[in-house]
């Protein structure tokens, strides 16, 4: 590590993180509105998984306005059905995505909206239901163009945006307390429909129908979000780097997940006076786990920059990879994720040669880290072009 970093671009978080982690410091107390930042494997996986309670206990998936929803035991129930259903509308749906790739991607597309738009699509049945009302699902894309494609809350003045906020809300809130009153359980022979169906039955009857509505959210975002931006990543370095498109598409995918992992910066508050890494916490502190310099520590990664997917043919260092977070809340759909980036990698690089043209800009850095704007073309391998 060097030195001297160089200045970060004003407003960046992750220019700043990496220069105050290049200045030579694993666990360090930054500029970053005083919080501790954690870099080091080590003390990340102690955070993270929090086997001897250095953390107080939270949740990054059920946060809401107002605190954490739960229990613990609704947290596990929404979990294992929201994973369920979508593992089963994978493999009933699978032979749908050569067609959506040449739909939506072919012969050009613009991402990181593309990729979004692509998952939102293909999952649009697991979000919402075929026969939930019109004005509902109108809704659902709405807040997905409006407020979970990169960049998309700074094209709307904020009173439009809070005008929208209320609206969609409402909305939610409508249904959700719907289905409360028709009282449809998770084990019905049928099984759940959708994801509304999947929070209200694990949330209980008694659930406040206000977070129901936030754990709803959460889904939306994560999935036509959060997979979207992974999936541009994956795109972005395949388009980039024509030599690594024979790689197996697990490894393209773990390793776009380690260069960029979309969620980037997990926050924890310290349980008690301790060390971490030579630091001093204490409850009144901020930790923040990076992930993204977790995953290039030069001292648990070679080539840490570089773009190398056959590193994962001996799997990855020991606790220097959390894309997903690590310990009891670690992402519940991280498995069902991954195999839909595969699937739709393996396609691109077995059907088509992609390309792509950045527009120049640098990572878009929010809550997720989203792709930088790149145009991809896609062509037939045999030379002949998509026609649409």
């Amino acid at each position: 590590m060097t030195s001297s970093p160089q200045p970060p671009a004003p407003g960046d978080e992750l220019s700043l993180l990496k220069a105050e982690f290049e200045a030579g410091s694993d666990v360090w107390r930054s500029a970053l509105g005083g919080a501790v930042c954690v870099a080091d494997p080590e003390a990340a996986r102690a955070v993270m998984g929090n086997r001897h309670g250095v953390v107080a206990e939270t949740s990054d998936f059920y946060h809401h306005r107002h605190g954490v929803f739960g229990p613990r035991s609704a947290q596990l129930t929404i979990g294992r059905a929201a994973r369920s259903l979508v593992q089963r509308h994978l493999l009933d749906h699978r032979a749908d995505l050569p067609r959506l790739v040449a739909e939506r991607l072919a012969p050009r597309s613009e991402w990181p909206d593309a990729g979004n738009l692509l998952v939102l699509r293909h999952l649009r049945d697991v979000l919402l239901h075929p026969d939930a009302p019109p004005g509902l699902h109108r809704t659902v894309e709405a807040i997905v163009a409006r407020a979970v494609l990169a960049g998309a809350r700074q094209r709307h003045p904020a009173p439009s945006r809070l005008l929208f906020r209320r609206r969609a809300l409402h909305a939610l809130h409508t249904e959700i307390r719907a289905r409360q009153r028709a009282a449809r359980p998770l084990d019905h022979p049928a099984g759940p429909r959708d994801l509304v169906d999947v929070v209200v039955g694990g949330g209980g009857p008694a659930a406040d129908p206000r977070e129901l509505v936030e754990v709803y959210l959460s889904f939306l975002f994560a999935t036509a979000g959060s997979i979207g931006f992974a999936l541009g990543w994956s795109v972005l370095l395949l388009g980039t780097h024509p030599d690594r498109a024979a790689a197996d598409p697990g490894r393209t995918v773990r390793e776009a997940l380690r260069l960029w992992p979309v969620a980037w910066l997990f926050a924890r508050t310290p349980s008690r006076a301790q060390e971490l890494g030579g630091t001093p916490v204490t409850p009144r502190d901020r930790l923040m786990v990076c992930s993204y310099l977790v995953h290039r520590h030069p001292g648990y990664w070679e080539r840490p920059d570089e773009f190398v997917p056959e590193r994962w043919a001996e799997g990855a260092p020991d606790g220097a990879y959390l894309p997903f977070g690590l310990g009891a809340h670690t992402c519940a759909g991280a498995t069902v994720t991954v195999r839909l980036l595969e699937d739709l990698v393996g396609l691109l690089t077995r059907d088509w040669r992609v390309s792509v043209t950045p527009d120049g800009g640098g990572p878009q850095v929010g809550p997720a880290l989203a792709p930088p704007r790149f145009t991809a073309t896609l062509s037939r391998p045999d030379g002949c072009p998509e026609r649409r």
